[in-house]
């Protein structure tokens, strides 16, 4: 366990400090800011400062504004405030101005108080007794976020009014910086194992909880890559071995029905020969054990973390932190008369927020709607084009412009959601930034679930399902009939649709990820360089002060908000939806997100170490409300890669077809494939003459020797004379809902197994909890004893 003193001393904290060695007399006059109530500056005991050196908690950065201004008297109260409390506040003047404010050391000594077991209060009064560099960034930021000016303006509202442009810690030359920089922000790095401990000493535990979750993400990713790439490996040798694809190759007498309507020609099943291939090596018994395998794989996913989570919090001394105790204990620091903020429940904000949640969610799914007008559109147009590639390809050209077009869409519609998500929660007005966090937290990954889902569900579950069939098409304005699934099944339209989606985002979004922070901050340093003044002859150099050049660097940095490790978060739980739900259909998706996520722990480490300012550190004991949401999740997966197989695949159909209709079952023949004769048996007849009027179909086919067409085949189960379901149709319908609640119970159960097996807390943490309340005990018994006999 690290206790405070060992915590600093692992973080490299000094554990003795010292005077400033410079007074502030020496400093020239536009360096100390004197406040109306004192008359000499103030030398605050700083126990952090090694000798010749300043420390600053934080930096103010505002521009340079006239004299007398309303902006300058702002700016004037608001530092008056803080003088008031005890920072000592340093101003240096460049083409903005710089204030540098250290809080006093009484501040830490309260925290230490109030916090502190009792076994540590008494060293909170000790000047010399360190307190984590995290912990004085936290407590001075929450100081400067709440402090009050006599207007009743607090900073962020002197920020929205350009009093200040920004605010930050700062990244300081210590070891555990130089340490992070050369051993983990990286990219040679790669597979090397993150210092944990460090990174909290420098960003927090939550931060840390951050790197440590996607780590152990990370590590049991490559168990489900490795899986789902054998599966795809195996699919690859039965490329050409399949039955089913044997039979689409060799259909050169199978004439289907036009794909649209407006004199589109008939084609041969055998045209699409590649395709079903390619169907089939995706779509076979392998993927069944394999969406199984990732549905237990999710839970003992989670089950280890929770074990991780507890083991490395308990070496933290953070596993019963109460962090509602610390924010008040907090904000008492701040303001001795504070009265804490009480729980609030208002049923009409909770129906209005409701209500305008449904309404975005139906936004969501008009645009999911909208791609697939244009998927329909989009086909109809490219089977009339002049290119004959074109023609024939039309469908899969559509499929893939769909899926960029998707990919687009998630752009520009995540800045919407995180807008509306924003607003949603200030009309819910929650009580604590906690809350506030969490309650953005579901509705963000609620609108981006529907934003990336919409589209893949339609594909998943619907396409092929709701467009009717020859001679009674559904159409969209009454001209446009809806898509059908390829004769071989729409499961591989659900592959490309993953495939490129999640190409584009993790291969774009990580370019554009790092590119765009080290653009800006090369910018900012060019835009922000000060001209060198020449120099006079005679005149000598200014001795240029070195908290300015420092303070420079850090300005130049790139902002840091309160939403950039959320947005960390928010980027991987979305990619682990599409690594769990839909995996039955895209077996390469947990190898791809392993592949991104090697890279994405070494991108996020450089950009807060080398193109960031500091982020605030805040404390936490585990990831919060995202382990919900990564349950949510996997209880999702279980219902998707079931629907997957069931609905979509063609798994299910094809084993009726063994068991029930197959020559296997017909006769006592050896030696034949069970599968023999199921594209037969799926395809339905419709004759010509059924077709709509306004339709115009040709009759015949080029190249085809049978003369004039009568009838064409299409994928569904419909007798030929009144085109209504057969039995086939019932008997598919019933062992699809059957393998549905079988499977989706099976695989509830192993969750729930597994999670039973693998217990949250580790024994060695509960061991620990057992002996420190027992040496509690024991102590508290002998002081009683002890002063019983005095």
């Amino acid at each position: 366990m690290l206790h405070a003193a060992a915590f600093a001393e692992v973080c490299s904290v000094p554990q003795h400090g010292n005077l400033l060695k410079r007074s502030l007399f020496s400093l020239p006059q536009d360096e100390i800011l004197l406040t109306p109530w004192r008359d000499f500056p103030v030398e605050d005991v700083d126990p952090f400062a090694p000798p010749d050196e300043e420390k600053w908690d934080f930096v103010l950065v505002s521009d340079i504004h006239e004299m007398g201004s309303e902006k300058e008297i702002k700016r004037k109260k608001f530092l008056d405030e803080l003088s008031k409390k005890g920072f000592t506040i340093k101003k240096i003047e460049d083409e903005k101005l710089f204030y540098g404010v250290r809080a006093p050391k009484h501040i830490f000594q309260k925290y230490q108080w109030l916090l502190g077991n009792p076994d540590r209060r008494l060293q909170s009064l000790d000047v010399h007794h360190a307190v984590p560099v995290t912990t004085r960034i936290r407590l001075v930021n929450f100081i400067l976020q709440n402090t009050l000016t006599p207007d009743l303006e607090k900073l962020r509202d002197l920020m929205k009014k350009n009093v200040f442009e920004a605010t930050f810690p700062l990244h300081e030359k210590e070891e555990v910086r130089e340490f992070l920089k050369e051993k983990w922000a990286r990219w040679r790095d790669i597979f090397c194992q993150q210092p944990l401990e460090k990174i909290r000493c420098y960003f927090g535990e939550k931060v840390a909880l951050y790197f440590a979750w996607l780590g152990w993400y990370t590590y049991l990713l490559g168990f489900a890559a490795v899986a789902g790439l054998v599966v795809f490996v195996a699919g690859i040798t039965m490329f050409s071995s399949s039955q089913v694809s044997k039979e689409i190759c060799e259909a050169n007498d199978t004439v289907m029905c036009p794909l649209c309507d407006q004199k589109c020609p008939f084609w041969l099943l055998s045209d699409t020969c590649t395709y079903a291939k390619v169907t089939h090596m995706i779509d076979n018994e392998g993927t069944v054990l394999f969406a199984m395998f990732m549905a237990i794989w999710a839970t003992v996913f989670l089950e280890l973390w929770k074990r991780q989570r507890a083991t490395v919090v308990t070496d933290w001394d953070l596993y019963r932190w109460d962090e509602d105790e610390e924010e008040l204990a907090m904000e008492l620091i701040n303001n001795l008369q504070h009265e804490p903020r009480r729980y609030q429940h208002s049923y009409f904000r909770s129906t209005v927020v409701l209500l305008l949640a449904l309404l975005m969610i139906a936004v969501l799914i008009g645009i999911a709607h909208a791609l697939v007008i244009y998927r329909v559109v989009a086909v109809a147009l490219f089977t009339q084009s002049s290119l004959e590639l074109l023609r024939e390809q039309a469908n899969t050209v559509a499929v893939v412009t769909g899926a960029v077009l998707h990919y687009i869409t998630i752009v520009i519609m995540t800045k919407v959601n995180r807008r509306m998500a924003l607003y949603l929660c200030d009309l819910e007005k929650p009580r604590t930034f906690s809350q506030r966090e969490n309650n953005f937290t579901v509705k963000i990954f609620t609108f981006q679930f529907f934003t990336n889902f919409s589209s893949l569900i339609y594909i998943a579950f619907f396409l092929g399902r709701i467009n009717g069939h020859p001679g009674n098409y559904v159409r969209i304005a009454g001209r446009w009939r809806l898509e059908e699934c390829h004769p071989s099944g729409c499961i591989t339209d659900l592959f490309i649709q993953m495939a490129i989606i999640m190409l584009l985002k993790q291969s774009i979004s990580n370019v554009l990820e790092f590119l765009v922070p080290w653009i800006c901050h090369k910018l900012r340093k060019r835009r922000q360089r000060p001209k060198k003044r020449q120099r006079m002859l005679g005149e000598e150099d200014e001795p240029e002060d070195p908290c300015k050049k420092q303070w420079r660097r850090n300005y130049d940095l790139n902002e840091v908000n309160i939403f950039s490790l959320f947005d960390e978060f928010l980027e991987m739980v979305i990619q682990y939806s599409f690594t769990t739900i839909f995996v039955a259909a895209f077996p390469l998706a947990p190898l791809l997100a392993f592949c991104n996520n090697l890279f994405e722990i070494r991108l996020d480490a450089i950009k807060m170490m080398r193109l960031r300012r500091r982020m605030v550190p805040r404390k936490a004991n585990d990831i919060g409300i995202w382990l919900q949401v990564l349950e949510a999740i996997g209880i999702l997966a279980v219902i998707g890669n079931g629907l997957v197989i069931a609905i979509t695949s063609d798994f299910i159909p094809l084993q009726v077809y063994k068991y029930t209709y197959s020559p296997c079952m017909l006769g006592n023949r050896t030696g034949l494939d069970c599968s023999t004769g199921y594209i037969n048996h799926s395809l339905s007849v419709f004759r010509t003459q059924d077709f709509e009027s306004h339709t115009e179909v040709p009759k015949t086919l080029p190249g085809f020797v049978g003369g004039e067409i009568r009838e064409c085949r299409y994928r569904d189960y419909r007798n030929a004379d009144d085109y209504s379901y057969t039995a086939q149709f019932w008997h598919i319908f019933a062992a699809r809902l059957a393998f549905l609640i079988l499977f989706e119970h099976v695989a509830l159960c192993v969750k729930l197994i597994a999670s039973w097996y693998v217990p949250d807390v580790p024994q060695s943490v509960k061991n620990t909890f057992l002996d420190r309340k027992h040496k509690d005990l024991r102590k508290e018994l002998s002081m009683m004893e002890h002063s019983t006999e005095v």
